[in-house]
């Protein structure tokens, strides 16, 4: 059986993550990911008191986001984070919109960009890959999307696929499985509610309680090297019910 993780970020509102660690430990989650603002500031008492309740709860914080501007000024720093809590695999999950560039050649360079931050983490032994939103897969000028020429420029990156997001930028989450499936080492299981649902939740469903095809999808996942399935909700209004709802509808895949 595949294992489980869960994206802390789910639970921002829902404090304090120790509360959190519990209720993922005793559902059968088998993995968190962090993200910076669980982390970034904690000195390294911190860290080892963050890695000790992950560990009282069977818990293995094996993944983690950290911002583009952290992850290349902030090296060693973003080394010990990894070290202590016991990842395997960075993410750079996100660029402001002000950041973004407009064109193909824009996008390319952002991607050489993240090719070079990334050597000293794969150097040290990490994966290191980039987690998309929706705006990667809007079409630009050329007909081209930024996924493909942020890959262009980053040739030895990998992908964490958020496959909610590449649907909700308009993109066939298969055809992407099939075109970037060597790429893809993470991936976020999220959900979408119909239409008109769950507007209170940003229109995001707990997993198996929306309509993206995950029974599907994971046949296709599974035949590429994600080694890390993890559940999302961007704006849960319950916690209790994403995550107890959302791995009883995984384990049934």
């Amino acid at each position: 059986m595949t294992k489980l993780s869960y994206q802390l970020y789910s639970a921002r509102n829902f404090q304090p993550y120790s509360a959190i660690f519990e209720k993922l430990g005793k559902a059968g989650y088998a993995e968190v990911e962090g993200f910076g603002g669980i982390y970034a500031d904690l000195d390294d008492a911190g860290l080892k008191s963050l890695r000790a309740d992950l560990d009282k709860n069977g818990l293995v914080m094996a993944t983690g986001h950290f911002s583009p501007d952290f992850l290349e000024k902030e090296v060693q720093k973003s080394l010990n984070i990894a070290k202590i809590l016991g990842m395997d695999s960075i993410y750079a999950p996100h660029i402001g919109a002000d950041e973004r560039p407009t064109d193909a050649a824009g996008w390319v360079a952002f991607g050489k960009r993240l090719q070079e931050m990334s050597k000293p983490y794969k150097d040290a032994g990490y994966e290191f890959g980039w987690h998309n939103h929706d705006f990667e897969f809007f079409k630009l000028q050329d007909g081209s999307r930024p996924i493909e020429r942020i890959f262009e420029g980053a040739p030895d990156i990998s992908w964490e696929a958020d496959i909610a997001w590449v649907i909700r930028g308009g993109a066939d989450p298969f055809a992407w499985i099939e075109k970037l499936g060597p790429r893809i080492t993470a991936v976020h299981v999220k959900d979408i509610a119909p239409a008109g649902e769950a507007t209170d939740e940003g229109g995001w469903a707990d997993v198996g309680h929306g309509k993206v095809e995950w029974a599907k999808l994971l046949t296709a996942l599974r035949a590429t090297k994600a080694k890390h399935y993890v559940v999302e909700h961007d704006n849960p209004n319950d916690i209790d019910r994403n995550i107890s709802r959302s791995i009883a509808s995984f384990q049934t895949y």
